[in-house]
């Protein structure tokens, strides 16, 4: 049975969080991936960044519903969430939009494990760690690729 250390890609692109948005903009479509892995300068994981996270920079501010009853100010929406979110549509860096305490799994994590992991949180990229240090990524093409005989 396959296993991380098997499939995962090794030579892997990573960004630090002092990295600008427009340096990992051109990154991700100068190697055309979609999301890479944060890391400190040990190389230990801090978390990952995406073409998601690029996106949700330029969307439209959704303003929170809310309702006042005697002079109570009630959220109908998360109002953490608005937060978080007006921080990334703000940010300038890495560090400023990335998510932290990404999915991880270890280099002996099994195939099938790996597949339901990223099927089921609907992942496209899953860090290999070993000591909370990066050796590696896992994404959905280097699942198919095991598919071909």
């Amino acid at each position: 049975m396959k296993k991380a250390i098997d499939i995962m890609t090794k030579d892997v692109v990573t960004v630090q969080k002092n990295t600008t948005v427009a340096e990992l903009a051109n990154l991700l479509a100068t190697h055309n991936i979609g999301g890479t892995p944060v890391v400190d300068a040990q190389g230990q994981l801090l978390g990952v960044v995406t073409e998601s996270d690029l996106i949700d920079q330029t969307k439209k501010l959704h303003i929170p519903t809310v309702v006042t009853i005697l002079d109570s100010v009630i959220y109908l929406e998360n109002p953490d969430r608005m937060e978080k979110e007006m921080l990334k549509m703000a940010g300038t860096t890495v560090g400023d939009i990335f998510t932290e305490n990404p999915q991880t799994v270890a280099e002996d994590t099994s195939l099938e494990e790996i597949a339901t992991i990223m099927s089921e949180k609907n992942i496209h990229t899953l860090p290999v760690v070993c000591n909370s240090k990066l050796i590696g990524v896992i994404g959905k093409q280097d699942i198919i690729k095991t598919l071909i005989p």
